[in-house]
């Protein structure tokens, strides 16, 4: 694991998109995630596991939404979690320590 967003809220779902899930810029950066990078989300009220890529979404507004086939995967206010991986020598990886962001599962601010 690399990078990881605890249970945010999904704000948003929009079947008509090409795909990806859209996060808030702030949410981004806190949990070391860049645009197009492959994630694995789940979904925290019904169990669904799937896995899609990252838009970056509008500084501070909070966005979590699934795009595309993924929208059909959630509702809205669901909590979800967002998991990226990523590959690296043994040794590295036996002292890399990941980015795990819990931003306020209402807001999906940073808490404080």
């Amino acid at each position: 694991m690399k990078s990881k967003l605890h249970r945010v809220r999904v704000t948003e779902a929009n079947i008509d998109y090409i795909g990806s899930v859209t996060i808030d810029e702030n949410l981004m950066e806190a949990a070391n995630l860049i645009e197009n990078e492959k994630v694995d989300i789940y979904n925290y009220r019904n169990g669904e596991r799937f896995n899609t890529y990252v838009i970056k979404g509008e500084r501070g507004s909070g966005v979590i939404c699934l795009n595309g086939p993924a929208a059909l995967k959630v509702r809205l206010n669901d909590e979800v979690i967002i998991v990226s991986y990523a590959a690296m020598d043994f040794e590295e990886a036996k002292k890399f320590k990941p980015w795990v962001v819990f931003p306020d599962s209402v807001t999906n601010e940073l808490k404080k």
